[in-house]
Parts: C-alpha cells; sequence; structure tokens
C-alpha cells in the first residue's frame, strides 16, 4: 500500500502562512493579506484513486463549527500539484471544481482569526477519492462535501499552518 503525502513550497508543516495567504480586507474581516492559496503537491495516490479533493479548515474559528477556508473537489486522478495563487484561475487542473466555503463562495478564503486570538490552525487535508466526481456541485455545502469525502475517500493526508492577527 502507498502512503498518500502531501507538502507546501508555500509553507512547512506547523510553520506560520506568510502574509500573501491572509486574507485580504476586500473580505471585510478585518486583515489586509494578499489572498493568494498556497502551492501544494503530493504523491503517492493509493490504487483506484479516481480523483483528489483538497479542504482547508480552521478548526479553532469560534464559530462551535470551525470554518471552511476552501474546498476543491474533481481534481482529476492524474495531478500531482496546485500552483501558487491557481485558485479562482486557468492554473486551476481543467475539471477540478472549487466549491462554496464558510465566505459564502467558492475559492480560497485566507485565514484571518479574530484579532488578538490565539494562534488558528489551518488544516490543508488531501484526500484520494475513489470517484472521478463526487456528485456536488459550485454550491454545495462544506459541511455535505464532507460527508461525501468521508464515505468515499481512499486515503487522506494533512499539512497544518498557523496564523495569528
Amino acid at each position: 500500500m502507498t502512503n498518500l503525502k502531501l507538502w507546501s513550497d508555500s509553507f512547512a508543516d506547523g510553520d506560520y502562512l506568510a502574509a500573501n495567504h491572509v486574507l485580504s480586507a476586500a473580505y471585510g474581516f478585518g486583515c489586509d493579506g494578499g489572498n493568494q492559496s498556497p502551492h501544494l503537491a503530493w504523491d503517492g495516490a493509493p490504487a483506484g484513486t479516481g480523483s483528489f479533493a483538497l479542504t482547508c479548515f480552521d478548526p479553532d474559528a469560534p464559530t462551535g463549527s470551525g470554518f471552511w477556508h476552501w474546498v476543491v473537489v474533481n481534481i482529476p486522478a492524474d495531478v500531482r500539484s496546485l500552483a501558487l495563487n491557481a485558485s479562482g484561475t486557468a492554473a486551476m487542473p481543467a475539471g477540478a471544481l472549487e466549491t462554496r466555503t464558510d465566505f459564502g463562495q467558492p475559492g480560497y478564503g485566507g485565514a484571518c482569526p479574530p484579532s488578538g486570538d490565539h494562534p488558528h490552525r489551518y488544516i490543508f487535508t488531501l484526500h484520494a477519492v475513489g470517484l472521478k466526481a463526487l456528485p456536488v456541485a459550485a454550491d454545495t455545502s462544506a459541511a455535505v462535501i464532507g460527508f461525501q469525502l468521508h464515505f468515499n475517500s481512499l486515503q487522506k493526508t494533512s499539512l497544518m499552518a498557523l496564523y495569528k492577527h
């Protein structure tokens, strides 16, 4: 059995995110970053992988249910990376679908914990999915996608980044 591995040229596991990955002022949450999705790369997909899915989740958000910052599904099985700032651009692999986050729209929304709060964890999780495409749409909630991933993932792996505002 292979072991799925995930890494980034944008941050090391457990390190702080740079300002270019922090939410931009346009969102109105009090941060002033570049809102660029980080570079992510992977290898070691298990046999039967039909596609990949990537999520970014902040379990420390003061919501009672965390906060979904990025959800990408249906990444073709032959793709092994997402380029820096791929979200919402032509650099996103053909066939990949960015779905609604807790910001209310598809696409990457950078880190932005409340000012003065403890460092928040941003968990980037890659799923090797046994289906070519999950039965979801761009406006499907992250919770429903999480349900689909629970039952259709062959393997998953994560990287964690931190940010404090």
